[in-house]
């Protein structure tokens, strides 16, 4: 299987992660107009599967280093398949209450809270299970983050302020499916061989655990979708029927929105051989940054609002520092 071998290598994979997981949302913006998010979500998930199951057929299955996927299919502990799997559902969990959240108060809303609170719980708690890079700089970068958070809850009081409703519901929705965000990383990792050479018996290599924490977002799926389609948190309930009187672009930019996701989330769990899993989590959750720039500068969704561009130009600034200094301490 393919093997990440430098630390700056993981570094720019990371970046890609990032790029990927603050971007798939807008295939479900693009899809907003003609297609309910709950129906959406079903191709967001058949993309994530298809990918996963293309990547362990690929890079999963190239090389001498390693072990191949089919391989390491055979030998995988049921203890760690379970793992991966539930790792997938309490992502779908936390996910959906994100992507509501996106449909009901916009991307530079529900990023900004859901996926920062993610980014912050997630690091911690990875940090603690697995203590890769430097805690001072690591956390520093945390806090900067942090603060860009705060700063950008601010943007959107002074937004509301000026008669521009930004939706109770979907701040709530976002803190929650944030909380949530925080916990599945952990338990794909904890699947996984922490020696990707030469990995433990029983345990899963990047690719494979990528195939059952997909898994269980789909099977999650059948339950946890099924329900929202019946009990939805806006809108009128939603029929199986509906979904499959989608037409061809409805469903492919669906299943393009999960692609796009699981190229992130492969990457990230290749790149944490050698960036160590706080790093490669705490870097991709900075997708909370690129979806507050497609918010504000590609779907306008601070059109008209007065008195806020200087709180955007500050959160945006920490972001990238402490993504900086996450970076840094990863090297140290």
């Amino acid at each position: 299987m393919y093997i990440v071998e430098s630390y700056t290598l993981a570094v720019v994979l990371t970046f890609v992660t990032m790029l990927c997981w603050g971007s798939w949302a807008n295939t479900q913006k693009l899809a907003e107009k003609s297609w309910r998010f709950e129906l959406f979500y079903w191709d967001y998930v058949i993309g994530i599967v298809l990918m996963s199951i293309l990547f362990a057929f690929t890079l999963g299955s190239i090389g001498d280093q390693g072990r191949n996927f089919l391989a390491d299919l055979k030998q995988a502990d049921w203890s760690n398949i379970q793992k991966a799997m539930l790792g997938g559902i309490i992502f779908n969990a936390a996910n959906i209450l994100v992507a509501a959240a996106i449909a009901i108060a916009g991307m530079s809303v529900a990023f900004p809270v859901g996926i920062g609170i993610a980014l912050v719980l997630g690091v911690i708690i990875n940090y603690i299970a697995t203590p890769q890079g430097n805690a001072v700089w690591l956390f520093s970068g945390v806090g900067l983050v942090t603060l860009a958070i705060v700063i950008d809850a601010l943007a959107y009081r002074r937004k509301a302020s000026q008669s521009m409703k930004v939706p109770t519901k979907g701040i709530v929705l976002s803190l929650v499916g944030g909380v949530m965000m925080a916990l599945f990383y952990r338990f794909v990792a904890s699947s996984m061989a922490t020696d990707f050479v030469h990995p433990e018996a029983g345990f899963l290599t990047p690719y494979t655990a990528t195939v059952f924490f997909s898994l269980g977002i789909l099977f999650s799926n059948l339950i946890f979708n099924t329900i929202l389609m019946k009990k939805p948190f806006e809108g009128t309930p939603v029929s199986y029927s509906q979904y499959f009187q989608g037409g061809l672009k409805e469903h492919l930019t669906g299943i393009l929105g999960g692609m796009i996701w699981c190229i992130g989330m492969s990457l990230s769990i290749i790149a944490a051989g050698k960036a160590g899993f706080p790093v490669s989590y705490g870097l991709g959750q900075g997708a909370t940054l690129i979806a507050a720039l497609w918010g504000v500068f590609i779907w306008k969704e601070f059109k008209g609002s007065k008195g806020t561009s200087g709180l955007l130009t500050a959160m945006f600034l920490l972001f990238v520092f402490g993504i900086g200094l996450i970076i840094y301490a990863g090297s140290h």
